[in-house]
């Protein structure tokens, strides 16, 4: 792997941009592989990673039936905080912001990570109640959070309606908290674990499993056989899908998760914006666009459009805060599908085949926790054991009944 440096920069220049080598390869499958990620997104790429750089296990495949980042990776909105309620939340995903700090200087790829804080707003008694509370638990936590005066609010973000139909009474900040560049975080995973080793193989559907004696030996693909003895699942959505092919089912319900994006503006909003209580969040892209996001639909589904109902409640709310967005018009809209559990946790770890690893059910906090879900995973598959932060999260929790809630901290209602 050519380092990208000013250097090496100025050095293409010369030539017109033209000799630059290409990011990553796109070999055949190998017959056999010590370890096999199916899915190409963030986490799959980052477990690939980790699993070279940090374990030292290069003969790995990650398997991706379409092109990388084309899933979850590239429909989110590409929030990143850790300021979640439960210990073990905050250590999970405190772990990925610590990574995300120096993510572009580790993959020496610039993954545009904007630390410009997240607010989440307070609009009656209960949601003071409820930011006093996860405030007071991250800070036992070793989360940073500060508590806003409306009048912060006010100073932070001038352009913000502070008693129109939802008054602001406070909010939570997490200063730590921010955006990155979704397709920036895949392709240098990407581009990084391929200088390791790893093989990334796209275009490559999974279609089953063979298991022998309670254990994966292989997996078939539409490109076809590939032996391994560990395997790995992070398929976001779909995961229930690959589960029901290897035998085995997941206490999980996949739904439509929508967003849209304005026409881009000059820079007027330069921290994330989010409502639990009305359900909305904002922020502002390096290209002026708004992204904007609410709540997953109320059905069961894997329609990448979702319905119209929801559109319309978030531009309503959205609108109440800040009235000046009236007159901007919306260039895109999509829809990812969010893989939710019962307690809006995530499970990783081992599943009921020997040798099978799943990452899933992250709902709406998959992309601020891939460089955290990538390394704890890469360790659990590398160890045959779950990793000491992830073992609460695995799926035992739901039949001894030791779940982690965060229904109330996702900020999306679901």
């Amino acid at each position: 792997m050519s380092r990208y440096s000013l250097w090496s920069l100025a050095r293409n220049a010369l030539t017109g941009h033209r000799d630059w080598p290409r990011a990553w390869r796109s070999p055949a499958p190998q017959p056999d592989y010590d370890v096999v990620i199916v899915g190409g997104g963030g986490h799959g790429l980052a477990t690939a990673y980790y699993l070279a750089k940090a374990f030292g296990i290069t003969r790995v495949a990650v398997l991706e039936k379409g092109w990388l980042g084309g899933g979850n990776t590239g429909r989110n909105t590409t929030i990143i905080r850790s300021n979640y309620l439960t210990q073990e939340s905050a250590a999970l995903y405190d772990h990925a912001v610590t990574l995300w700090e120096g993510l572009s200087r580790d993959l020496n790829f610039n993954v545009m990570f904007s630390p410009r804080g997240l607010l989440h707003l307070a609009h009656h008694v209960h949601d003071l109640q409820e930011i006093g509370r996860r405030g007071h638990a991250n800070w036992l936590n070793g989360v940073d959070a500060e508590f806003m005066t409306p009048a912060q609010i006010k100073a932070m973000v001038p352009i913000i309606n502070l008693h129109g139909r939802y008054p602001i009474l406070g909010g939570l900040l997490q200063r730590r908290g921010g955006i990155a560049r979704h397709d920036a975080v895949a392709w240098g995973y990407a581009r990084a674990a391929d200088a390791l080793g790893v093989d990334i193989i796209q275009n490559c559907e999974v279609t089953g499993f063979r298991i022998d004696g309670g254990a994966v030996r292989a997996v078939e693909t539409t490109r076809g056989t590939i032996a391994s003895r560990r395997v790995g699942i992070v398929v976001a959505g779909h995961s229930s899908v690959l589960a029901g092919l290897a035998g085995f089912r997941l206490p999980i319900d996949s739904t439509p998760l929508q967003a849209l994006v304005s026409e881009p503006i000059k820079p007027v909003l330069d921290v994330v914006i989010m409502s639990n209580t009305i359900h909305v969040y904002v922020s502002q892209s390096d290209k002026g666009e708004l992204v904007i996001g609410a709540g997953s639909d109320l059905h069961n589904s894997y329609s990448q459009r979702g319905a119209f109902s929801v559109i319309e409640h978030t531009v309503e709310p959205l609108l109440e805060l800040f009235p000046s967005f009236s007159r901007l018009r919306m260039m895109r809209h999509w829809a990812g599908i969010v893989d939710v559990t019962r307690d809006r946790s995530p499970i990783i770890g081992k599943t009921p085949v020997d040798g099978l690893f799943i990452n899933c059910g992250w709902g709406t906090g998959g992309f601020k926790a891939t460089p955290g879900s990538g390394h704890l995973f890469a360790a659990t598959i590398a160890r045959d054991e779950p990793h000491a932060i992830v073992a609460p999260f695995g799926l035992d929790r739901f039949v001894s009944g030791a779940l982690i809630d965060e229904a109330a901290a996702a900020a999306v209602a679901h």
